[in-house]
């Protein structure tokens, strides 16, 4: 088997599906990416028996065809360093012996039976379609991926939750602490269906959709899902469990309502943060009609700091406390310019929500409150 290919080509396609290759395998020939020749086209897979990432690129003077495991170091660690340039792989069909011929060198070295790769999981006739475009996926993931748990006791916790009706998509993550819930009016299903989305392959696409311009097809059913774009196919398994009623700890009827700028109430938490206890994090946010007080101590270390940002608040005079780092990291991903925080009393869950929505979606982001000692 021969074949002739871009080194630079290779490289970066190599490089984007061995994310999916972890560093310690129970399975050996995990630790190799799967090469298969047919015609001018090069199919290459990478796969940690969970998730798998395919991709193709295109080759000149094949010769032969057939598929051959080559361990990911060895292949991809040498094609870093090189210069672009065209690569002779030349194959031994019998030995598997693998020769890769450059501009003034050469690479030698011994693959592995592709046979011995473990397959694909095979979708049941039941498989349910979803259609969605690529911006609107990434936008959701990228949304809530920051909310998701790594919780052992909970693993359903540990994924993104994806809840499909005929009308929209809601983008669901939550680690107790704090919950994202992100609706898109952009995508839709035939019928309801659900599943959870585990946090590797949602970060495997985060690195992937950027680079798609065409709408990508998910086929799944209770345990897999077949995610097919323009460049790449992925194949992962579900986290299996049945997800929370995210809908029921949302509290309603909030009467005090906050309108304030995200920026500017984004840097005073990280500045007065600075001076809070470092195991708890606690900031004490204390509301008045046209002002927000946020302030934070260290009882042990004797610092304290506190500031004012102007606001437009309704409501009576109150104080709640919040753990600052799960704050920031709310504000960090909230796309709108002012913000709206909506509380009902200190001790139940805030809500945090854009004043002003991108098109075609309904963003809300909740937040479990702190006790505070005074």
């Amino acid at each position: 088997m021969k074949f002739v290919v871009s080194s630079t080509g290779l490289q970066s396609h190599l490089q984007a599906i061995s994310k999916v290759i972890n560093s310690k395998n129970t399975l050996p020939i995990l630790d190799c990416f799967l090469l298969e020749l047919k015609g001018n086209t090069l199919t290459l897979t990478a796969s940690d028996a969970e998730t798998r990432l395919v991709t193709s690129i295109e080759v000149q003077d094949a010769d032969g065809e057939g598929k051959f495991a080559v361990n990911a170091k060895n292949l991809l660690d040498p094609l870093k360093e090189l210069p672009e340039q065209p690569l002779t792989f030349d194959i031994n069909d019998e030995n598997l012996e693998i020769f890769i011929y450059f501009h003034n060198g050469k690479y030698n070295f011994i693959g592995q039976s592709g046979d011995d790769y473990p397959l694909p999981k095979e979708l049941k006739e039941s498989a349910i379609n979803l259609t969605i475009a690529p911006d609107v996926l990434l936008g959701g993931i990228n949304r809530s991926i920051f909310a998701s748990a790594d919780d052992e006791l909970r693993p359903v916790m540990n994924g993104i939750y994806f809840d499909i009706t005929t009308d929209d998509l809601t983008f669901v993550a939550s680690d107790g602490h704090k919950l994202v819930r992100c609706k898109t009016l952009s995508a839709k299903g035939n019928e309801r269906a659900s599943f959870i989305l585990p946090k590797k392959p949602a970060n495997l696409l985060r690195t992937i959709l950027p680079k798609e311009s065409e709408t990508v097809e998910i086929a799944f059913d209770e345990n897999n899902a077949h995610i097919k774009m323009s460049g790449y196919t992925m194949t992962c398994r579900f986290i299996e469990g049945r997800y929370p009623n995210y809908n029921s700890v949302i509290p309603q009827n909030n009467t005090n309502k906050v309108v304030l700028d995200r920026l500017a109430f984004l840097n005073a938490i990280k500045r007065v943060s600075v001076f809070s206890n470092q195991a708890s994090n606690l900031i004490k946010l204390q509301l008045t009609d046209s002002n927000i007080e946020i302030s934070a101590q260290d009882i042990d270390f004797s610092t304290a700091a506190e500031e004012t940002i102007p606001c437009q608040y309704a409501g009576t005079p109150m104080s709640i406390g919040f753990k600052s780092t799960f704050l920031v990291d709310i504000l960090n991903n909230i796309p709108s310019s002012e913000i709206s925080l909506e509380l009902s009393d200190p001790s139940r869950a805030g809500l945090i929500i854009p004043t002003e929505n991108e098109e075609n979606e309904d963003l809300l982001m909740l937040l479990m409150p702190m006790m505070l000692n005074d």
